[in-house]
């Protein structure tokens, strides 16, 4: 990340990182305390949440983005409604589809019928023997 470095400091220069904005006086300052050092008051709003990061770690974020990995995804699901197969092959394909296109991925799926309830013999149910 970002170093504060002695001559950004003897320049006066303070990250956004380090900015704090007090809300009561509106001074910008570097304190590392949750009180204003000017007014004294604890109305401190952090200039990096408040304009939603710095730049640098914006970048540092891009970054990681762009990365590249080779993955092998198994699923495997029992029992799931036609509809939700449906959806959930969609939005796998969606994201797959790109890397298809350029024959940069695969995708296979095996999909066979459940038994339904009443296609299941019924358990055997003795009375005598669980009253016991």
């Amino acid at each position: 990340m970002f170093a504060v470095t002695k001559d950004l400091l003897d320049a006066g220069a303070l990250p956004l990182m380090n900015a704090v904005f007090c809300l009561d006086c509106e001074v910008i300052t570097g304190s590392r305390t949750d009180e204003c050092p000017v007014c004294k008051r604890r109305s401190l709003v952090s200039l990096d949440r408040m304009l939603g990061g710095s730049l640098l770690a914006h970048k540092v974020q891009q970054e990681r983005e762009h990365e590249l990995f080779d993955i092998t995804i198994t699923l495997e699901l029992q029992q799931m409604h036609a509809k939700d197969l449906s959806i959930t092959v969609e939005r796998l394909a969606s994201v797959v589809g790109p890397n298809l296109a350029r024959d940069q991925a695969s995708f296979h799926i095996t999909v066979k019928p459940a038994l339904r309830a009443g296609d299941v013999q019924p358990s055997l149910f003795f009375p005598e023997r669980d009253a016991a």
